[in-house]
Order: C-alpha cells, then sequence, then structure tokens
C-alpha cells in the first residue's frame, strides 16, 4: 500500500471486535510515534499504553461525549506532552498521534482520535485532570488526546479524490474560493471544476 492510498483508506473507527492486538503491532504503533518529528528534536511527548479493560472502560468516561467509542478498543495510548520542554509541544504531540493513525492503518487495524485538552467530564471536571488522576501523570504533562485502536468491526470505503476541496488551496494569495479552484486546477493540470461544485464554492 502506498502513502496516498494509506491516506485515502484512513477513516475514524468507533466499532471495534473482540480481537486483541498481537506484541507486534504493538510494538509497532509504539515505535511509529517515538519516530515522530518534533521542534528542536526536544520530543517533549510521552506515550501511555494501554490494554486493561477496566481501564479502558475508566478512559472511556474522560468527556462528555466522543470518548465511549475506547471502552471497545483492544488498546488506548494516550498521548501527553511537556510544555516546559518545548513550545511546539501541542504540535509536537499532535504529529505523533497522526502518526500512530496512520501506522495502524498499514497495520490494517482502525483508530479514533479521542480529544481530551481543553475537554470536560459529564460533571464538568477537566478531562485532563481525569485521565491524569487514572493514569498517574505527573502534574507538568498535558493529555492532548487518547488514540483508540482495535481491529475494524467493518471496512469503510475509501475517501476519493474527486472530492477534495481544491477551493481551499491558494496560490501565491488567498482569493475567493472559485477563483482558488481554478488556480490550483491550472497549475497542476487538473480536471475543470464542474458546475455542480462551483455553486458549491459560491
Amino acid at each position: 500500500m502506498n502513502f496516498t492510498d494509506l491516506i485515502l483508506k484512513r477513516h475514524s473507527t468507533r466499532r471495534f471486535t473482540d480481537k486483541k492486538l498481537s506484541q507486534d503491532e504493538v510494538v509497532t504503533l509504539i515505535q511509529s510515534a517515538l519516530l515522530a518529528p518534533s521542534g528542536r528534536n526536544r520530543k517533549p511527548w510521552n506515550f501511555v499504553v494501554v490494554d486493561s479493560k477496566e481501564k479502558l472502560q475508566e478512559l472511556s468516561l474522560c468527556k462528555n461525549s466522543g470518548a465511549q467509542l475506547i471502552a471497545g478498543a483492544a488498546l488506548a495510548i494516550v498521548v501527553t506532552t511537556d510544555p516546559l520542554l518545548a513550545d511546539t509541544w501541542i504540535e509536537d504531540a499532535s504529529i505523533a498521534a497522526a502518526y500512530i493513525q496512520l501506522q495502524a492503518e498499514e497495520l490494517k487495524l482502525g483508530s479514533c482520535w479521542v480529544q481530551v485538552r481543553d475537554r470536560q467530564t459529564s460533571d464538568e471536571t477537566s478531562s485532563e485532570d481525569y485521565v491524569r488522576n487514572a493514569l498517574n501523570i505527573p502534574l507538568q504533562q498535558q493529555v492532548v488526546c487518547i488514540i483508540a485502536i482495535g481491529h475494524k468491526s467493518s471496512e469503510t470505503q475509501a475517501a476519493n479524490l474527486d472530492d477534495l476541496e481544491w477551493e481551499k488551496v491558494h496560490i501565491d494569495e488567498i482569493k475567493s474560493p472559485e477563483v482558488a479552484a481554478q488556480d490550483v486546477i491550472d497549475a497542476c493540470q487538473l480536471e475543470p471544476i464542474t458546475e455542480e461544485r462551483k455553486k458549491e464554492v459560491q
């Protein structure tokens, strides 16, 4: 599978089978995270690997909505980062999390990003504090997200290159969506924008 096929196929997976991950799969996922680039190579992140069903269930309550899927995952990787080590801590952690998701897809596993930073539990407790307490994470470590991973319960249709929103790409300067799309089409020698698409971006 080449990289374009990989990113076309990757979708957020919210339903998983009961099959566990192999040790090799877990190691490969963590290796990918540790290979992620970071600002000035500071590597401010840490990764908490969770496969205990009790802990996964506990983590599924870290937000008032959108985290329940963690309970059905085979594995959760909690991505934390230390703002004192790098001022690019959010970016660094996010890149590492994306690497985990891309590696999961290459392994034919499903994954879903669960946002934790700046979120709250159902009783309005900080989601970060909830996860920090559940996993004994030091106070200086900020919890950015949780990547839930497991075997997909079903496959979803791959994304279509024809659906790309070229009007969000601008050459040299920001222009109106329709002009921007036409500029990119001309520069990249793409298929002409359809009349239907023109109406969508106007």
